[in-house]
């Protein structure tokens, strides 16, 4: 087998202190092999979200050791955490989180002007992204003039801008009818196979959660239960 491109080990997260304090994960171990799908699964308050905000490296665990590449990552500075999170992940929330007065093109490239890319460089691969989601004839017009299913692409182009080894989906679909839902889930699906970008999707459709390589089902901080759900 593979080695883990990600690896947690004991992974405890704990909020608040004292008589009040919730333990939102109770000692977790888990590998994520490179170039797999996995689900992530659970009702509310089982610790989903909580886990993919220690994956992607958005928060710092209480307890435990999170294993990027190789890389104990609690070694790592501010600014380190910072730049390899630009450079290793990509993101696809529910919310769009798009800037509704800015151009679609500005939007994509955001992530490549914090890092201080030189403009050429940021429309050209901008472009490039948009493109791959056949959205590049949409690049002048404004985010709130999209619909649904087309800010959602964008907010794929944006995770795809840096190039990421990894794309966190947190209910990608929720917001989201059932067709438009389906084309949005195939380009996730289309760039894990086909480019072998790891897809870690937090959701509690079964439906979705099926077409992973793999799912664990969370239930109140601890993996209650791991499928291999795809052929």
């Amino acid at each position: 087998m593979a080695s883990p491109l990600i690896s947690v080990s004991n992974l405890r997260k704990t909020y608040g202190s004292g008589p009040s304090a919730f333990e939102a994960l109770k000692g977790l171990d888990l590998d994520i092999i490179e170039g797999e799908s996995l689900a992530i699964v659970g009702r509310s308050g089982s610790g989903k979200s909580t886990l993919m905000h220690l994956l992607a490296l958005l928060d710092r665990p209480t307890a435990g050791t999170i294993t990027l590449d190789g890389t104990d990552t609690s070694r790592l500075s501010a600014r380190q955490l910072n730049r390899t999170r630009n450079s290793t992940f990509g993101f696809v929330f529910q919310q769009f989180f798009l800037n509704a007065q800015a151009g679609v093109l500005d939007n994509v490239t955001l992530p490549l002007k914090i890092a201080g890319v030189p403009r050429r460089e940021r429309v050209a691969r901008g472009m490039a992204a948009l493109a791959q989601l056949e959205l590049d004839d949409k690049a002048g017009n404004t985010a709130n003039n999209l619909s649904g299913g087309q800010k959602q692409r964008v907010v794929i182009a944006r995770a795809l801008i840096n190039r990421p080894r990894v794309i966190f989906a947190d209910e990608p679909t929720g917001n989201l009818d059932t067709a438009t839902g389906g084309v949005v889930e195939d380009i996730l699906f289309d760039l894990n196979r086909r480019q072998g970008i790891n897809l870690v999707v937090v959701t509690h459709d079964e439906d979705l959660a099926s077409r992973c390589d793999r799912s664990i089902y969370l239930r109140d901080g601890l993996i209650a239960a791991y499928e291999e759900v795809a052929a």
